[in-house]
């Protein structure tokens, strides 16, 4: 599953930027053969790999690995099954981009509610 949410983000990343997976190549140092791997759902990259490949696209690794657009019964059909989540029902993590000002105010949501979840 997590490979799935993997390589759908960085071909997203790419599309968004108008990247191609060779300049991803010269940026992470990732072979094109094995980002081609990974981009068509074979590829069983390394922590050091995702790590670089996250490094050059400039996104923290944790969102490439939890980001998505999929819902809930799409990635539980993924997991087989019913899939893990990391947070409580009620609570979703998303990711966005805003200005500053506003990105502070929803880090600091997102830290009364992290202090909230650590709580119950």
């Amino acid at each position: 599953m997590y490979n799935y949410i993997f390589f759908t983000n960085i071909l997203r990343i790419l599309d968004e930027r108008g990247m191609s997976k060779k300049e991803l190549h010269e940026l992470s140092g990732v072979s094109n053969s094995f980002l081609s791997d990974l981009t068509t759902g074979t590829g069983n990259p390394s922590l050091k790999v995702m790590e670089a490949i996250a490094k050059a696209l400039e996104v923290p690794l944790p969102l490439l690995l939890e980001s998505t657009d999929l819902d809930k019964a799409a990635l539980d059909e993924l997991a087989g099954g019913t899939a893990m989540h990391s947070l409580p029902p009620g609570y979703e993590r998303v990711s966005v981009i805003l200005p500053e000002v506003k990105a502070f105010i929803v880090k600091k949501w997102g830290e009364e509610t992290r202090a909230k979840i650590r709580q119950s």
